[in-house]
């Protein structure tokens, strides 16, 4: 079944209702919308229980410690994970991949392996690792399992950490691969998911992934929330680098004694109402299904790849792989422009929101040596008529520049 785009659009405010006009956007890698049911539960939160959680006995708290616990209960279905406390709730990928990064018990010489196309989330903390001695840091080709193996063939590799599917491009690594290879030589494998969750179901016990790490704003939830999931046994390995409030149930001046899984490593006041909207986020998500919304936005860039073809003769070069393992990103740049020209000239003359530059991949567009590119990226609310403006407003653009 197709999705009914135009009933969904009515769920989101920015389109008012419907009404065509004012903002086309295209910028859905970086941050979607909001359905009102994630406004609203995050009104509520504000409005009727504004209080804290795991602390206050009193009937708010205990309100907010189960909107908090059905939220966790959400994403465990989400996730396909097998228990709640497998599910630990923060402020994005970024944070999610740090705990881990500072938690994990790393020996002396250990290798963490990475791409060489990963988000600066999941390789400035490896480098900043390296320079302390913690840690050796190899980065191997995008997808590239054979050069995988090799590297942990020679041991010494304590951690996988990669990019499930890259903002640069769209494209995604052989992931079950990956997970088979590295699980062969005993590695567990840490996933950058903020591109995948929100465009494709992911299910981490079929994926048998030892973490997974995703951004709630990507995926129609409040800005400041995420998520890190992890098999429980590999939770409990990790040793909280971030503590505080929360993350202990007694301590004395000589030690403390650690709270369970995930409180943990839930340190400090959480954001509650954040975490609130991110549960209503994935229930409007399952609601419509997300191999329907994987479709859609294939079709979409199916379309928009077509019309960008159509450009060559003006320069305009599309990189990436091909629409259907692509999804909903597609990145073109125009031979001798800026792409914050292109990118200017597209807000300026239709509305177009579309985000240019390296986007946080700064190692890979170095090495490919490219400047840059303009991203479009779709999500459920977007449409084929939207697409078509594109091009057009995309085709004066080329007049003015190219």
């Amino acid at each position: 079944m197709r999705l009914n785009v135009e009933k969904i659009r009515k769920e989101f405010p920015l389109f008012g209702n419907g009404e065509k006009g004012g903002v086309v956007y295209f910028d859905n890698a970086c941050m979607t919308l909001r359905p009102r049911c994630v406004i609203e539960a995050v009104r509520q939160y504000y409005e009727l229980f504004p209080s804290c959680g795991e602390r206050s006995m009193h009937r708010l708290g205990k309100r907010v410690d189960a909107e908090v616990a059905r939220s966790r209960s959400i994403a465990r279905k989400f996730f396909g994970a097998k228990r709640n406390e497998e599910i630990i709730f923060t402020s994005g990928t970024t944070h999610a991949i740090n705990i881990v990064a500072h938690s994990f018990p790393f020996k002396k010489g250990d290798v963490v392996v990475t791409t060489d196309k990963e988000h600066n989330s999941n390789l400035l903390v490896w480098q900043q690792l390296a320079k302390k001695g913690v840690v050796r840091h190899v980065a191997v080709p995008f997808g590239d399992v054979e050069a995988l193996s090799r590297v942990l063939e020679k041991g010494r590799v304590g951690l996988v950490s990669m990019v499930y599917t890259s903002n640069a491009d769209g494209s995604s690594i052989p992931v079950k691969d990956v997970i088979r290879a590295a699980h062969k030589h005993g590695v567990p494998v840490l996933l950058d998911g903020a591109q995948a969750a929100p465009h494709r179901r992911v299910d981490v016990r079929a994926l048998d992934v030892d973490f997974f790490a995703c951004s709630g704003h990507k995926m129609l939830g409040p800005s400041g929330t995420g998520l890190l999931y992890g098999k429980k046994a590999w939770l409990e390995r990790l040793v909280p680098a971030l503590v505080g409030g929360g993350t202990v149930v007694d301590a004395t001046l000589q030690g403390a004694e650690f709270e369970e899984l995930p409180h943990r490593f839930e340190a400090g006041l959480q954001n509650y109402a954040g975490i609130i909207g991110l549960g209503a986020a994935m229930e409007f998500l399952l609601s419509v299904g997300l191999s329907r919304i994987h479709d859609h936005e294939v079709a979409l860039t199916q379309r928009l790849e077509e019309g960008l073809r159509e450009f060559s003769h003006r320069g305009v070069r599309v990189i990436g792989p091909s629409p259907k393992e692509r999804g909903g990103v597609t990145s073109f740049f125009v031979e001798g422009v800026d792409v914050h020209q292109v990118a200017l000239l597209l807000d300026e003359s239709g509305g177009f929101a579309t985000r240019s530059g390296r986007h946080c991949v700064h190692a890979w567009f170095n090495k490919q040596q490219l400047d840059g590119t303009v991203r479009v990226s779709f999500y459920l609310y977007n449409t084929m008529e939207e697409v078509e403006s594109f091009l057009e407003a995309l085709r004066s653009v080329l007049e003015i520049v190219a």
